[in-house]
């Protein structure tokens, strides 16, 4: 292939830390195996030593993330994956859903409602890579299932405005790649789903769920009408499982696991709390922000900057020369001369979205090493067309 791009010299500074993956995301600036030197390993979670650990967890997710004193959190098992599973399975039934569709989380909740629940009355509103659907569109009497962040497309909703007060409906949010790295407006939410190993670079397998007093109350007058396995239980006898929101885990978690959870709280919170790790995105996504502008042959997939992800960002090819026949047999030479380099790992698009990059600008991320990084990016590209 040989599109005469521009040449680049190798850059000769590289990124202290070339960890851009969107997840598993890097640890912490700083972290070390020495920081879980406390975890509780070997103890049971269920003694008090393992449970003040699991609802320090839960509290420190509160307080750091600003939820609510009447919402009630847990960890669960299987990631966010497994939190979303167990709100669609616990809640979905009593009424019609709209699900938002318009990157490849969303799409599975839709089929998983669709295909899995079977329920009667579906609506998907979708949107291509890069774009959102018509939010002014949700029925304010059904439930919404939809996912704030893309971590996929790159592409977040701006605001919860568009959630109506009125609505009768719940409003079950995967936040998994927006927790910890933008506003959620918890009054427009009733369930609230996140992982550990995204924003804040925790590590993976274990998720949380929070719910609202609304979602409470559908919990405890809703009886599903599908089995329910045990992993996905959140009542018994018709209330509320409340052991499960003081660390009761339904299943055994990793100590280690929470050791480190906790010390990314830690962070964060020793850090100045959510406007600093707020901040810390914003900052990362301003510096790629700026590159592209200078920069021909890049552009991100989502146009709208209002819209922007400031996480799993997304950069699709603007270079008018180069095929879309051609693009994936670019990213794959691109990646592979940084990773060679030890410049930049595991930046390759989601596999399926259009060609292109994907850019984790979490809070974790120095905005140093992204300064550092653009550059190479120029040079990989050059080498890849030429």
């Amino acid at each position: 292939m040989t599109l005469h791009a521009k040449p680049a010299q190798m850059p000769v500074d590289r990124p202290d830390d070339p960890r851009f993956s969107s997840g598993p995301c890097k640890k912490r600036p700083g972290w070390s195996l020495l920081n879980l030197e406390r975890a509780a390993l070997g103890r049971s979670h269920r003694h008090k030593i393992g449970k003040d650990k699991l609802t320090q967890a839960i509290e420190l997710s509160r307080q750091c993330l600003q939820i609510p004193d009447d919402y009630r959190i847990a960890i669960t098992p299987a990631s966010d994956t497994g939190a979303m599973e167990m709100a669609l399975w616990s809640l979905l039934g009593p009424k019609p859903v709209d699900v938002l569709v318009w990157e490849s989380f969303g799409k599975g909740w839709a089929n998983d409602i669709c295909q899995q629940l079977k329920l009667p009355d579906v609506r998907v509103l979708d949107a291509p890579y890069g774009q959102l659907p018509a939010l002014c569109d949700v029925r304010t009497d059904a439930d919404l299932v939809f996912t704030w962040n893309g971590t996929t497309s790159g592409v977040r909703v701006p605001d919860g405005n568009w959630i109506a007060d009125t609505r009768t409906g719940l409003s079950i949010c995967d936040a998994t790649s927006a927790a910890f790295a933008q506003v959620l407006p918890w009054d427009k939410l009733d369930v609230v789903t996140w992982s550990w190993q995204k924003v804040m670079g925790g590590e993976a397998a274990h998720g949380m769920i929070a719910l609202s007093p609304r979602a409470v109350e559908r919990l405890e007058n809703h009886q599903p009408a599908w089995p329910m396995p045990k992993i996905f239980r959140l009542t018994k006898n018709g209330k509320l499982s409340a052991g499960i929101f003081t660390g009761a885990t339904i299943n055994t978690p990793s100590m280690l696991c929470v050791e480190d959870y906790l010390d990314t709280l830690q962070w964060g919170m020793d850090l100045g709390g959510l406007s600093a790790l707020h901040q810390r995105c914003d900052d990362n996504l301003a510096v790629l922000a700026r590159w592209v502008e200078q920069t021909s042959w890049v552009k991100f997939l989502c146009e709208d900057e209002v819209n922007r992800s400031n996480t799993g960002v997304c950069l699709a090819f603007a270079d008018p020369a180069l095929p879309m026949e051609m693009q994936s047999t670019v990213v794959k030479k691109i990646t592979t001369l940084l990773e060679a380099e030890q410049v930049a790992f595991d930046i390759g698009g989601y596999r399926d979205a259009p060609p292109g990059l994907r850019i984790w600008c979490g809070a974790t991320v120095e905005a140093a090493d992204l300064s550092s990084l653009t550059p190479w990016l120029n040079w990989a590209y050059a080498q890849a067309v030429n």
